[in-house]
């Protein structure tokens, strides 16, 4: 991304304070959209499932779907992002949907380039892998985890398979968003679950906000306002102010995310989509 420019002397203060946290700059914005995907776990069957032996699930989504995004701290561009359906492809003899969202940018004192990887069963949207992939500053990790609905827990494979029990219909961080997009929100409403793969995580609580219209660079969108609250210390807890904007419609995308911090505000703008491999597309798609 290069170095900051000398008219922003805040952001050269502020990113080093970031990186000294758990994940710093960019990465915080990563660990943000990790948190978001795995707090917003419902515990609703997905619109119109169905059992293994009926077939595939209806979803809003298809094989070549990719939305991009912008990535900000503060008015900043530090980043982008990208969520991205790769297509349907066999795991432990069942079809599964591999999905896959990717972040990257950083500033002269915090690089990032991470993965996270989910394949998730055709019928159901259940979880049955999930691959994360972090490379932020100087730190490196991969893990994999291994779901098993049918019996309720998952393997940690970088520690030798180890069982840990999980939930029945698990979710995983990555899988969140195309989940959520097969499910009714109704505004006013306040929803607990308990469907996070890794069960010390749970109960989570979604509120859904408000209805709104809002311009981002990828055009005009009427969207629905969620927030999300998590079991635990962080932008997520009681009292916090991070929010997800997604369409108002089937679809169901999301469009932009924002927290606000002590630090400042981390947000993802919807820069450009496509719905299918037929190329990127921009516009005012809202009446």
């Amino acid at each position: 991304m290069g170095r900051p420019t000398a008219t922003a002397p805040a952001t050269r203060r502020v990113i080093p304070r970031l990186a000294a946290r758990r994940r710093g700059g960019v990465g915080r914005v990563v660990g943000l959209v990790g948190a978001l995907m795995g707090v917003l776990m419902a515990g609703l069957a997905p619109l119109g499932a169905q059992t293994p032996e009926r077939g595939r699930l209806t979803v809003p989504f298809e094989a070549g779907e990719q939305l991009t995004y912008d990535v900000k701290f503060g008015a900043i561009k530090v980043g982008s992002a990208r969520l991205a359906v790769l297509g349907v492809k066999p795991i432990r003899d069942r079809s599964a949907w591999h999905v896959r969202f990717d972040i990257s940018g950083g500033t002269f004192f915090y690089q990032v380039n991470d993965a996270y990887e989910s394949w998730m069963d055709v019928t159901t949207l259940n979880s049955l892998r999930f691959r994360q992939d972090q490379q932020q500053g100087a730190r490196e990790r991969e893990r994999i985890f291994e779901i098993f609905p049918e019996r309720a827990v998952f393997h940690e494979t970088w520690k030798q398979n180890r069982e840990v029990p999980s939930v029945l219909d698990p979710l995983d961080d990555g899988s969140f968003l195309y989940f959520i997009r097969t499910v009714p929100l109704e505004v006013g409403r306040t929803y607990s679950f308990n469907r996070y793969f890794k069960p010390d995580r749970n109960p989570v609580t979604i509120r859904v906000l408000r209805r709104e219209r809002i311009q981002v660079p990828a055009g005009t969108f009427n969207t629905i306002v969620i927030q999300p609250i998590i079991k635990a210390r962080g932008i997520f807890a009681e009292g916090g102010q991070a929010e997800l904007w997604m369409t108002d419609d089937e679809d169901r995308m999301m469009v932009q995310m924002k927290s606000r911090m002590s630090v400042g505000s981390l947000s993802l703008f919807l820069r450009s989509y496509r719905r299918n491999g037929s190329g990127a597309t921009q516009g005012t798609p809202s009446p």
